[in-house]
C-alpha cells in the first residue's frame, strides 16, 4: 500500500491499557484518571481522552513521531496569537512500555468535527475560518520549521507531488476529466509564490475543525504545520466549502491569482490521491467526485 509520497509508514497499535501504563509510570498526578479512546482517534496519531479535561495524543508511525517536539515547542507559542482555541500541551511523554516514541498530553478541547449537515451558516463558517488562517499568516515565522519530512513537504512546492498526481490521473482516467485536471495542475504549478515564509496549518480537513453550536470553535492537529508558502491551506476551499462558502473565503482572505492556483492545485493532488487510492474499495466517494466537480469547474 502507498501514500501520497511513499508508502505507508508502519502503524503500531496502540491501546487503552498501554496509554494508561504510560501515564502511570510517567505522571502518577493523573494516574487515577480513566483513559479511553476518542471516537475518531486519528491516523497519523492515536488520541485518548484522559479524564474529563485532558487527551493523550501518540504516534502511530515513526514518520509522524516528528511532529511531537514541534507541537510542544511551538504550540504554546502560537496560541495566544490565534482567535481560537488550539491544543495545549502541558506534558512531553516518553517512550516506554515497549512504545518507541515520544508522545503528548493536551488539555481536552471539546466540540464536534465538522459536517456540512452541522455548520449553521457556511457564509460565517468560511469568514471563521479565514479570519483564523490570516491570524496564524501574521504570527512572526522567525525559526519556525520550514517544509519537510516532518510535515510531508506541506508549504513547499507542489512540484514535489507531479509524480503522484500524474499516477492517480492515469488510474482515475475512467473517472475524471484528465485533460482538464492536466490544465489545472499545470496553471497550479506554473503559479510561483516568490513571497515571505508564513506560518501555515497544513492540513484544514473537517476532522481537524472542531464545532460548537454550529459555528466554529477550534482548529486541532498541528502535526503538518510549518513556514513556508501557505497556499496549502488554501485547499480547504475546494474540499471543505461550496461555491457561496468558498467565494466568501477569498473575499475575506484576500490572495493573488497564483496563490489561489496553487491552493487549487495542493486540493486537486489530496484529491485526485485519495480517489486513485479507494479504486479498490469500490471507486472514489461521493464526496471526493463533488469535491472533484468543484475543482475541474470554474475557478
Amino acid at each position: 500500500m502507498t501514500s501520497d509520497l511513499g508508502p505507508v509508514p508502519a502503524r503500531i497499535d496502540v491501546t487503552a491499557d498501554l496509554v494508561q501504563q504510560l501515564v502511570r509510570d510517567q505522571f502518577p498526578e493523573w494516574g487515577d484518571l480513566p483513559v479511553r479512546p476518542v471516537a475518531a482517534g486519528g491516523w497519523d496519531n492515536r488520541t485518548f481522552h484522559l479524564g474529563p479535561d485532558l487527551s493523550v495524543r501518540l504516534p502511530s508511525a515513526a514518520e509522524y513521531a516528528l511532529a511531537v517536539d514541534k507541537e510542544q515547542r511551538w504550540l504554546p507559542r502560537l496560541a495566544p496569537q490565534l482567535p481560537l482555541p488550539v491544543p495545549t500541551p502541558l506534558a512531553q511523554g516518553r517512550p516506554g512500555r515497549g512504545y518507541p516514541f515520544a508522545w503528548s498530553v493536551y488539555g481536552w478541547l471539546d466540540g464536534d468535527p465538522v459536517t456540512p449537515d452541522r455548520i449553521a451558516d457556511p457564509t460565517e463558517f468560511a469568514f471563521a475560518l479565514a479570519d483564523f488562517l490570516a491570524a496564524l499568516r501574521r504570527v512572526d515565522p522567525t525559526g519556525g520549521p520550514p517544509p519537510g519530512t516532518h510535515n510531508w513537504f506541506r508549504g513547499g512546492t507542489l512540484h514535489t507531488f507531479d509524480d503522484t498526481t500524474a499516477s492517480a490521473l492515469d488510474a482515475l482516467r475512467d473517472v475524471v476529466d484528465v485533460e482538464r485536471a492536466r490544465a489545472v495542475w499545470g496553471t497550479a504549478l506554473a503559479a510561483r509564490w516568490d513571497g515571505v515564509p508564513t506560518w501555515f496549518h497544513g492540513d484544514v480537513a473537517a476532522g481537524n475543525l472542531l464545532l460548537r453550536n454550529g459555528d466554529l470553535a477550534a482548529v486541532i492537529d498541528f502535526g503538518t504545520c510549518g513556514v513556508g508558502d501557505p497556499a496549502c491551506d488554501l485547499a480547504a476551499a475546494w474540499t471543505l466549502l461550496g461555491d457561496a462558502g468558498r467565494e466568501a473565503f477569498r473575499d475575506r482572505l484576500p490572495v493573488g491569482e497564483a496563490e489561489w492556483a496553487r491552493g487549487r492545485g495542493w486540493a486537486l493532488w489530496k484529491t485526485l490521491a485519495t480517489c486513485a487510492g479507494d479504486l479498490e474499495q469500490g471507486g472514489p466517494s461521493a464526496g471526493d467526485r463533488r469535491i472533484l466537480e468543484g475543482l475541474l469547474g470554474g475557478s
